[in-house]
């Protein structure tokens, strides 16, 4: 939803070229009417600043019973609007303006895991809050309380801590550039290496049974970390 009509238009539009049924409302209270008439959907595109009220407050409500992936587009640039948007349910962030095409992938990206998801029996359609697993080795994101559960033992994480382990975790098993973890975690290129290696390190103290020899958070030098899940 986006209280920008045209620019809502032409993403739906742009996105039904592509066979992704999308449809659009602009305003908090148009949202809420789309559920309270029983539509469903496997994914909701959100912007912060809507007429009647915040987008914040729309992801909090829909966080009440729903897990659908929530994808919050805005142009507002903050880190303090990311890290809000991450840590209260959110699974991405993307900032206006946007290219259409890398909107698409993201959303592609998230409904084949939802696909995914559906196909292994974890995820219903407008159920109760369910956690993000990877059930094969027990490593679950528990957005609701922001923290992840490893083998049956919950670790509460701070909230940059769960946006870089949140990144990590979105592209599990493929090794992720330290410019991509500044730009979706910090939503800058620029900050220093020693930024982020504080906080890997940090993350590393509280998952790894050996933060010295980390078999989850792994470095590849020069290049990023990958978080190896299989």
């Amino acid at each position: 939803m986006d209280d920008e009509i045209e620019l809502a238009k032409m993403t739906a539009e742009y996105f039904r070229m592509f066979d992704v049924s999308t449809c659009y409302v602009d305003s908090a209270t148009s949202c809420y009417n789309f559920f309270d008439e029983g539509n469903t959907t496997d994914l909701v595109l959100l912007d912060i600043n809507l007429g009647d009220g915040s987008g914040f407050e729309v992801c909090k409500k829909l966080r009440e019973d729903m897990q659908l992936p929530i994808l919050f587009i805005s142009a507002r640039q903050s880190d303090d609007d990311v890290l809000i948007a991450l840590s209260i349910g959110g699974d991405d962030y993307i900032k206006k303006p946007y290219s259409l095409s890398v909107l698409l992938a993201k959303v592609k990206v998230n409904l084949k895991r939802i696909e995914q998801m559906k196909n292994a029996g974890a995820l219903q359609a407008h159920s109760p809050v369910a956690d993000t697993a990877d059930t094969d080795t027990g490593f679950l994101m528990d957005y609701p309380t922001m923290s992840v559960i490893i083998d049956g033992k919950s670790i509460p994480l701070k909230a940059k801590e769960y946006a870089l382990l949140d990144c990590l975790y979105k592209h599990h098993d493929t090794i992720v550039k330290k410019e991509v973890l500044f730009d979706e975690v910090w939503g800058d290129t620029f900050f220093s290496d020693s930024t982020l290696n504080v906080h890997i390190r940090k993350l590393r103290e509280k998952i790894e049974e050996n933060p010295n020899e980390p078999k989850l958070i792994k470095t590849v030098w020069g290049t990023g970390y990958i978080l190896e899940l299989s």
